[in-house]
């Protein structure tokens, strides 16, 4: 049965101050938490409607696992997991770097899209939405289980620090289908109202950006940054062979 206590902790963890008080953060849905598990990430609490879901797992109620769900609809399982500690960033020969996304949507997405071509660690501003809020947890689909999230006082100064080409992704850059993108550098993603930051800018070797078909005056303004990291890791993989990461 569901405590008192247990419902004020999940609660409580859907702020970012509360996490990182306690150590803790939030994973729902049974993908999610398996992948988890599955990778022996510690964790403190499981639920789960399915009696046969996890020997650790209590089984709720559907009724009680609406009360501590953060989604509209309640999920099959729920767990509280240990936060990990810190890693030694790792000179990857491919850098995807995150300056500002404040989505957790987009912020999830990208995981996961670092997970699926192979991208162990993942760089952010400070101003980046927590990688841990539920919601970029469950975007993720379990792939923040396989991709580190690095979070840096000075995007710029960790990026320079690497000694690799620092290239950002913007509106006015030169398009990535008639340059050939260098197999050792890092690659700058910001967001989509605000673009990458005007000092982060100053740290750039180049800019790229993926050209606009169609004509007239009647434009997209721009497209979303999930949507844009996956097209620009397509067509960087596209037929590399990448050499495995370097320890700094």
């Amino acid at each position: 049965m569901l405590s008192s206590n247990q419902r004020k902790l999940i609660s409580q963890l859907d702020k970012k101050k509360h996490r990182l008080e306690k150590n803790l953060f939030v994973a729902e849905g049974k993908k999610v938490v398996s992948e988890l598990i599955n990778s022996d990430w510690p964790f403190k609490n499981l639920f789960s409607t399915e009696e046969n879901f996890h020997p650790d797992a209590e089984l709720l109620t559907s009724a009680d696992m609406k009360k501590i769900t953060n989604f509209k609809t309640p999920s099959q399982a729920l767990g509280v997991f240990f936060l990990p500690k810190s890693k030694k960033i790792l000179s990857e020969p491919i850098t995807i770097a995150i300056d500002g996304i404040s989505d957790p949507g987009n912020l999830g997405t990208v995981i996961r899209l670092c997970d699926w071509f192979g991208i162990s660690e993942l760089i952010c501003s400070k101003n980046t939405v927590d990688c841990f809020n539920s919601k970029v947890i469950q975007a993720s689909m379990g792939s923040i289980a396989r991709v580190s999230c690095h979070y840096v006082s000075d995007l710029g100064v960790t990026l320079t620090e690497m000694q690799k080409p620092i290239y950002g992704a913007t509106l006015d850059g030169d398009s990535i289908y008639s340059n050939k993108l260098p197999n050792k550098a890092s690659y700058v993603f910001g967001s989509e109202s605000h673009g990458i930051s005007k000092t982060l800018l100053s740290n750039l070797e180049g800019k790229l950006s993926i050209p606009q078909f169609r004509e007239g005056d009647n434009k997209v303004d721009s497209l979303n940054v999930a949507n844009a990291t996956a097209i620009f890791l397509s067509e960087l993989f596209r037929g590399l062979k990448i050499k495995k990461r370097i320890d700094l």
